[in-house]
């Protein structure tokens, strides 16, 4: 038996006849249980009622539509022999905030008597969906209209952006309550209208704590901190959403020793307050601070484990992020997406990676694509291209980064035929690339030497998929040319170029092939501007001094040399990374500071020397 039958049978089964009173109580506790989410306990309360009235209908397909549960609430919408104007006006009201406007509609213009929502729902609901004219030509034909409704069409201005004409239907409304004026100066800060806004507040008669509490929030995300504090000092009352804001809205603005003081002076600090502290002291990467306030709270959340781990994530310390969240586990909290995606950033090698990899699958959360595109990049940072896309494979809905991580994966690790053929395959899937998928497959075709593929590709970037070139593309452009010694050509391209997106990765591209191809009178000319550019960066000063040494020209060498010593310009030191027994070992030209660090030199002595009396065996002979 469905359903539509089971509801049948029950509405005309013989049971004990119920009081009007059970039967309100009845609505009442299935209202209770929806608010709740236990939606399956709510229809079996309804089933085994031997009797319904007109609410318990309404009752059950809202308790539906609260908890999104469309599909169930039109199936019982449909089944139910009588309908009224509160279940209709229900059905209207879900069918448009699901998008369906010819259901809502269809239902509408059947019915043979309409309240303020059904009029209400259905005006909100073209206002949601961006059909302004008509929502507005429905209300004009409202044969009532009441504060509600009146407000339901400012809202619905002010959401689509038309803000003076939110203003215009504001100043009509004959009888403006204070939910009506909280509404509209809602609705002028979320349109960065804060003078309105506070316009609106001084004149308006009567406030509630919802009214200041959304102009102090107003006036600290316009930075105008000093009017938030005189609003504060003036609330006749505070509650504990007062205090979060001003602790929230202080430490956005920077201000995190005054975020502080309001934190230190609130009696019952919710875990909104904590959260934004530990927050504000993160972004300014006062770890130790953050740790001691998260340390002191009593109850955490899964946004707390979130934001402290995230912040050794973010300032270096992906072991103590891992750490917390093997803390986060055990305290029985569920980790969500953002928690896996901060701790999977912070990995350092391969070992970390697949233990984050595998707790995903634990976790279920195969299915966010967000976090999946993550695990193909950070398997490709650390050079295992297979996983990276056996993760790539396993993405049910890939989006463009999905593509372009894996375009990027092939690409970085010498693969650029491959790389080709996923951004045909992307093509192919109906997706649009950005201008990051054009970096990964331009940066493809110059590790493999597909000079005309790439200047194709390049070409087709604003005349196929109207994206403007960005330095990082010519950069890539100029690279490819440059690897195939069509130098001139680069420089070319170079000359022509907007000279806004002329920076020091393009002229370094330009730079490095002069060196490979030994064109030292380029090479000059490219290098004196990139030092010209980046007078602080040592990447110049080395990428002309080596396309000098590359030509023999070592007087020009010496010069280069003399000049960074002189400008104090340190070149950066290069390093080594081994990943041994899942702990990362790194080693810096000239660092002696490894703990074995003798036992490393003894190890390489002994394996370099029979190499190196091999050669010289062999240079006598």
């Amino acid at each position: 038996m469905d359903e539509a039958e089971a509801s049948s049978s029950i509405m005309n089964s013989k049971r004990p006849i119920l009081s009007i009173f059970d039967i309100y109580e009845s609505n009442i506790k299935i209202r209770d249980l929806g608010r709740h989410g236990r939606v399956k306990e709510a229809r079996k309360l309804f089933d085994e009622m031997p009797q319904r009235d007109n609410v318990s209908c309404a009752s059950m397909i809202t308790v539906y539509l609260k908890n999104n549960c469309l599909h169930e609430a039109e199936k019982l919408f449909w089944a139910s022999p009588v309908t009224n104007v509160v279940v209709e006006s229900a059905m209207i009201d879900g069918y448009m905030k699901a998008g369906r406007t010819e259901e809502a509609r269809c239902i509408f213009d059947s019915m043979t008597q309409r309240n303020v929502f059904s009029w209400t729902s259905l005006i909100s609901g073209y206002f949601r969906l961006g059909n302004v004219d008509e929502a507005r030509r429905l209300f004009d034909q409202m044969p009532v209209k009441n504060v509600v409704s009146w407000t339901a069409v400012v809202v619905g201005y002010a959401r689509n952006g038309l803000i003076d004409e939110a203003l215009h239907v504001f100043d009509q409304i004959p009888e403006k309550n204070v939910v009506a004026w909280t509404a509209m100066i809602k609705c002028c800060i979320e349109n960065d209208q804060i003078n309105e806004a506070v316009k609106l507040f001084k004149v308006m008669p009567q406030r509630n704590l919802y009214t200041w509490n959304i102009m102090i929030s107003g006036c600290l995300d316009a930075n105008r901190v000093g009017e938030a504090v005189q609003l504060f000092d003036l609330m006749p009352r505070r509650n504990a959403v007062s205090w979060t804001t001003m602790v929230t809205g202080l430490a956005g603005n920077g201000m995190t020793k005054h975020a502080r003081n309001y934190f230190d002076r609130m009696v019952d600090k919710d875990i909104a307050a904590w959260n934004a502290m530990i927050t504000a002291y993160v972004d300014e990467g006062a770890i130790h601070e953050a740790k001691v306030l998260f340390e002191s709270m009593q109850e955490r959340n899964v946004v707390t484990w979130n934001v402290m781990i995230d912040g050794y994530a973010r300032h270096g310390s992906g072991g103590e992020a891992l750490r917390h969240l093997t803390f986060m586990l055990r305290s029985g909290l569920r980790p969500n997406e953002t928690t896996i995606t901060s701790v999977l950033t912070s990995c350092e090698g391969i070992v970390e990676i697949v233990e984050v990899h595998a707790l995903v699958i634990f976790l279920g959360l195969e299915h966010d694509t967000l976090l999946m595109n993550s695990l193909v990049t950070m398997y490709s940072r650390g050079g295992d291209v297979n996983a990276a896309k056996h993760v790539f494979e396993r993405i049910e809905f890939k989006d463009v980064v999905s593509w372009t991580a894996m375009m990027l994966a092939c690409s970085i690790h010498g693969f650029g035929y491959e790389a080709l053929t996923v951004f045909t395959q992307m093509l192919k899937s109906g997706l649009k690339p950005d201008e990051i998928t054009f970096v990964g497959i331009l940066s493809a075709c110059s590790h493999s030497g597909l000079v005309t593929k790439g200047q194709c590709l390049f070409n087709s970037m604003s005349s196929a998929y109207d994206l403007q070139p960005r330095a990082e593309h010519y950069s890539c452009l100029v690279d490819i040319l440059g690897r195939a010694g069509q130098v001139n050509e680069a420089m070319r391209i170079i000359t022509t170029m907007p000279s806004a997106e002329c920076d020091g990765a393009v002229l370094g591209a330009l730079l490095g092939a002069c060196r490979l191809h030994g064109n030292a009178k380029l090479a000059s000319q490219v290098g004196e501007k990139l030092i010209e550019i980046e007078p602080a960066s040592s990447g110049g000063y080395v990428l002309l001094a080596n396309a000098y040494a590359a030509c023999g020209k070592w007087d020009e060498f010496a010069e280069v040399r003399r000049l960074m010593k002189e400008r104090e310009v340190r070149k950066v030191a290069g390093f080594s990374q081994i990943e041994v027994k899942g702990k990362n070992h790194v080693f810096f030209v000239g660092d002696k500071s490894h703990p074995q660090v003798e036992e490393i030199y003894r190890l390489l002595l002994d394996r370099l020397l029979p190499v190196m009396q091999m050669e010289k065996l062999v240079s006598h002979i």
